[in-house]
């Protein structure tokens, strides 16, 4: 396959607003589409804002419509966080567009934190969610379900080359961007992008450090506590052959550690 290239928008956003997000979102994709992207991820819950007040009546309007738009317009795939109403009630999710607007790919949340997360969400019931696009297999993850190495394992052993990971990552937690996104990297020979959230919240203070980190567990780029648009390429080859180096996947005894649910589409 042809390189693909990756962007990730770490901002505060503006909480509550979500025309004045949708409107970032379009520049955001125009600086990214600039930059020669394929896609781009935003934080979690990026389309009304994390902690906030009135999220249920924001999952009432059609913000993922909007953002096929924006998607269709610049012709780039984006994953973006937004609350979504279900018959099992509001999840938060994470929705992937393709660059024609269709919506390919939907996560929510499976590990909920704290009581913010599970006073107004349900919780989701796969480990992960997989999207196919441009030849490369990319598994969706929100926040604190990365913090659980299952869920990164699940979605390596079902393939996947990039974990994409939109978060809203708060103080005093920083050392889980720091030190822990590497280590699920690595572990799993695997490319992965964190999406944080800059600046704050009402009390919620967030920590930044965006990245997007190599299968050997290399800072690919990275964000400080600023806004920023990161970049960088993904080789599916550099997936292989860390795997190949590195076998974990290959030498685990799945027999002992059956694999959790997927959700491939």
């Amino acid at each position: 396959m042809c390189a693909f290239r990756l962007a990730c928008l770490q901002t505060p956003g503006s909480p509550g607003d979500p025309e004045a997000n949708l409107a970032e979102l379009d520049r955001a994709a125009a600086r990214s589409v600039a930059a020669g992207a394929d896609l781009l991820v935003t934080p979690e819950l990026f389309l009304t804002g994390y902690d906030i007040e009135g999220t249920a009546a924001f999952a009432r309007q059609p913000l993922v419509s909007h953002a096929a738009e924006i998607a269709r317009r610049n012709h780039i795939a984006l994953l973006v966080g937004v609350p979504l109403r279900t018959a099992k009630g509001m999840i938060n999710a994470a929705v992937f567009v393709d660059e024609t607007g269709e919506v390919i790919g939907t996560h929510a949340k499976t590990h909920l934190f704290g009581e913010l997360d599970r006073s107004r969400f349900v919780p989701g019931f796969s480990t992960t969610s997989i999207v196919d696009y441009r030849g490369l297999r990319i598994a969706i993850l929100i926040c604190y379900d990365v913090e659980f190495p299952e869920t990164v394992r699940a979605a390596a052993l079902h393939g996947a080359q990039l974990i994409a990971v939109p978060t809203a990552q708060m103080t005093p937690f920083a050392w889980v961007a720091e030190t822990l996104i590497p280590v699920r990297a690595w572990e799993n020979q695997v490319y992965l992008c964190y999406v944080n959230h800059s600046g704050a919240e009402r009390d919620t203070v967030y920590v930044g450090r965006s990245s997007i980190v190599g299968p050997n567990g290399g800072i690919l780029a990275q964000a400080h506590e600023e806004p920023a648009l990161l970049l960088a390429e993904i080789d599916p080859r550099e997936v292989e052959q860390g795997q190949r180096d590195n076998p974990y996947l290959a030498d685990l005894r799945t027999d002992l550690h059956p694999q959790s649910a997927v959700d491939a589409g």
